[in-house]
């Protein structure tokens, strides 16, 4: 990743500007808007690791012995006796969690988050363009770092406050990414956007499993409550650099040098408001009638919807429908996650550099983008529901899909600012709005598809489905999306 200016054309700028020596600032070859970038992508992972860590905690909070045994003593009364600790000797007790929460209470437990998380997105789009998106962002991982700390006292208190604690976790991490795209859009010229972009968003690929990966160890090694406690103190930790070192705008910035300030001032449309000006009002009916922003809206829906399946679906397809052992579930829980940001970064650094010698128009660059996203992902679909039970080749399709996968960050995650830099924070909130129903739409329609079935006839059905969605999406983009300002900005 390049941090460094060319120090020979800061020389070159310098002379032209002809700067008095006396009022020249110290020059730095630092690249500073890639450390924004970088803080920003480990503020994404440490928010989206407290999303997700609860999921792995829970296993280790939860005696499950004594919740079956329960579960047996109400349909079978009289079948065995009901000492203090259940029908457990104290041994096993203490081996398992604390908590004998039910199924559903779980299934509570763990939804909530996303309660919060679809109430504010529009608020914290507005609020990041009207005030502050570092001091809408900080706000974010404080509240789900503080919750990740409280979360063992409120569990042991009640479950409800537990669900109460993940509602406003969930309430943060809406705040996330109208945020980001905010501060992406105030400090990224256009030609690198898609690296900045990359290198942010992609710390939420990062941030799960490493998230998930240490929460199990922690789980193991020190018990469930240090996931909450270490996990959460380090992005208090963070939330102390990003207080220090980042401002909202590359000119109220110390760290950064003149030079790089200017340059992106430069790049920066005429039409963009500087961060003293004050934020225009939002125009409704002009985003709303926007062919390129409900084409990018679409695509982010359909985008999501293949995400989650990948996410979500396909590792338990691997667990019920082919049976596989938990080494496999374990490379499936990790490995694409890996090389996902991996491949984010290196595509989008390539994506930089065919625009900076101009062999690609921005717009060309999110269309190809979002057909790397889509069209690549629906393929290896397809060739999985080929595939019979070929374990080795379906592995490898499904760390190929979620690696390709990472080009979205170039494709719909960065189109918002090229369209309206005025208004990322806001249109991010919409389109992201939208892409969180297929969260909740993608495990109703595998229950609906898979409930009663057996065999991987229903798994493909499903699997075609969203193949015919990310090619759906592939085309609308290439024909309708766009990657130039928009004269509602």
């Amino acid at each position: 990743m390049e941090l460094t200016e060319s120090c020979l054309e800061e020389n070159l700028v310098k002379g032209s500007e002809k700067k008095q020596e006396s009022n020249a600032q110290p020059t730095t070859c630092i690249k500073w808007r890639y450390i924004v970038a970088i803080l920003g992508s480990m503020g994404m992972g440490l928010i989206y690791g407290l999303k997700v860590n609860i999921s792995v905690a829970i296993v280790a909070m939860v005696n499950h012995t004594a919740i079956a045994l329960t579960a047996e003593n109400s349909s079978h009364i009289g079948n065995f006796s009901v000492t203090d600790d259940h029908g457990l000797d104290k041994g096993t007790t203490e081996e398992m969690g604390p908590f004998e929460w039910s199924s559903k209470q779980q299934g509570a437990i763990l939804s909530a988050y996303f309660i919060g998380y679809f109430i504010t997105q529009l608020p914290g789009g507005r609020l990041a363009e009207l005030y502050s998106a570092k001091y809408v962002f900080l706000v974010a991982a404080l509240m789900n770092g503080l919750g990740a700390c409280l979360s063992p006292l409120m569990a042991f208190w009640d479950y409800k406050a537990l669900i109460a604690m993940r509602v406003m976790q969930g309430l943060g991490g809406g705040f996330t990414f109208p945020a980001m795209n905010v501060m992406i859009a105030s400090w990224s010229p256009p030609d690198e956007r898609s690296t900045i972009s990359s290198i942010a968003y992609s710390g939420t690929s990062l941030g799960t499993v490493v998230s998930i990966l240490s929460s199990g160890l922690l789980s193991s090694t020190l018990g469930w409550a240090s996931v909450f406690y270490i996990q959460g103190g380090l992005s208090l930790v963070w939330c102390a650099l990003w207080t220090v070192l980042v401002t909202d705008s590359p000119a109220d910035n110390r760290f950064a040098s003149d030079i790089e300030k200017k340059m992106i001032s430069d790049s920066k449309p005429s039409s963009t408001r500087s961060s003293r000006s004050a934020a225009p009002s939002i125009p409704w009916r002009s985003i709303l009638t926007s062919i390129p922003f409900l084409t990018l809206a679409f695509s982010h829906f359909c985008n999501n919807f293949g995400w989650y399946m990948l996410l979500i679906e396909l590792p338990l397809f691997m667990r019920t429908g082919l049976e596989v052992d938990m080494t496999i579930n374990t490379i499936i829980s990790s490995v694409p996650f890996f090389a996902n940001w991996m491949w984010s970064v290196v595509y989008s650094k390539g994506l930089q550099w065919a625009r900076s010698k101009d062999l690609i128009s921005l717009t060309l660059a999110r269309k190809i983008s979002v057909c790397m996203s889509s069209i690549l992902p629906a393929l290896f679909l397809l060739i999985i529901c080929w595939s019979g039970q070929n374990i080795p080749v379906i592995v490898t399709l499904t760390i190929l899909s979620v690696m390709f996968y990472g080009s979205m960050f170039s494709g719909v995650f960065s189109n918002h600012s090229d369209l309206a830099p005025n208004f990322a924070g806001t249109l991010m909130a919409v389109t992201n709005m939208l892409a969180t129903i297929p969260g909740f739409l993608v495990p109703f329609l595998v229950g609906l598809l898979t409930e009663g079935q057996t065999g991987l006839a229903p798994w493909h059905i499903v699997f075609y489905i969203t193949a015919g969605i990310l090619l759906v999406e592939a085309v609308v983009y290439t024909l309708l999306g766009s990657g130039d300002l928009q004269p509602w900005n």
